[in-house]
């Protein structure tokens, strides 16, 4: 029986930064138009940890009964290594997801804006078939563009709509940037496993592209948010400050670049969850009160 840290662990709170990351830029986003709402934000943030907690926990669960986390490094794997059951596992992955559908339902009808229950349903969807079903797209290599999507894109945008009822183009270039660090972690974690997906036929995005290849495309899309940060500060020049969690990216890109293996990449994904964070919250905090 898994005990609490061990559920902890299972839920990957190396991740949680994906979730707080977006909400961060987005209400950023919507004070720096004037309609900021920290309930709403409160509400919007609820949902974004709720889904990522569940998508984890099914990832661990459709693995699992699988046999694919059999040979994994990295965080604890609750049912590969029979701590919890299958059964216990999904059961945690679903109550998250409804935990996602009732609090943003509440969103949507606070904010009065119907039409993003579609929204919604696609994300819920997205998070159990990432590697849920008989052909989930998590195995076919499509992960990063659902999480530069989902976590980025509709995360942050999503999140500025219903506080200030519009998406403006800061919010598009912070949703990009977001979008950019939340694939990377993804990339950073798939880049790990390749020898052990490989070896399970899933065929992950880093999978297809190879080791160099996926190493070249984590430092790309590294780039990204500080490109975004020098547009954005031309419209607001103290976003520009939000460059200085590129400070928090020497280790991982020493890591990656270093053409590290194994154990050696697990804290690439923690460092670079805490530079997307911290460049949220600067860019933020710079669009809020600068």
């Amino acid at each position: 029986m898994a005990t609490l840290a061990e559920w902890i662990e299972g839920a990957r709170p190396r991740t949680l930064p994906n979730a707080v990351a977006p909400v961060l830029a987005g209400t950023g986003a919507a004070a720096y138009a004037g309609h900021a709402s920290p309930a709403y934000a409160a509400l919007a943030l609820v949902v974004a940890l709720a889904l990522i907690i569940g998508v984890n926990f099914a990832n661990d669960y459709s693995d699992g009964i699988r046999g694919t986390d059999d040979r994994r490094v990295g965080p604890v794997r609750l049912v590969a290594t029979g701590l919890a059951t299958p059964a216990s596992v999904r059961a945690s992955a679903l109550s998250c997801l409804v935990v996602a559908c009732v609090v943003g339902a509440t969103l949507i009808v606070l904010s009065g804006h119907w039409w993003l229950f579609a929204v919604g349903a696609a994300c819920v969807a997205g998070a159990w078939f990432y590697t849920g079903s008989a052909k989930p797209y998590g195995y076919a290599g499509f992960g990063e563009p659902a999480v530069f999507v989902f976590f980025g894109l509709v995360a942050v945008l999503g999140t500025m709509y219903v506080q200030a009822d519009v998406v403006s183009p800061t919010a598009v270039a912070c949703a990009v940037a977001i979008g950019a660090f939340s694939a990377a972690v993804l990339l950073a974690n798939n880049l790990r496993d390749i020898r052990s997906d490989s070896a399970v036929g899933k065929r992950t995005l880093a999978v297809r592209l190879g080791d160099g290849g996926t190493r070249r495309l984590y430092v790309a899309l590294l780039v990204l948010p500080f490109v975004a940060s020098l547009l954005v500060g031309t419209w607001h020049p103290p976003a520009t400050f939000a460059v200085v969690s590129a400070l928090l990216l020497i280790a991982p890109l020493r890591t990656v670049l270093g053409r590290h293996a194994g154990y050696a990449l697990v804290p690439v994904l923690r460092d670079t969850g805490l530079a997307m964070l911290l460049w949220a919250a600067v860019t933020a905090t710079a669009l809020a009160f600068g």
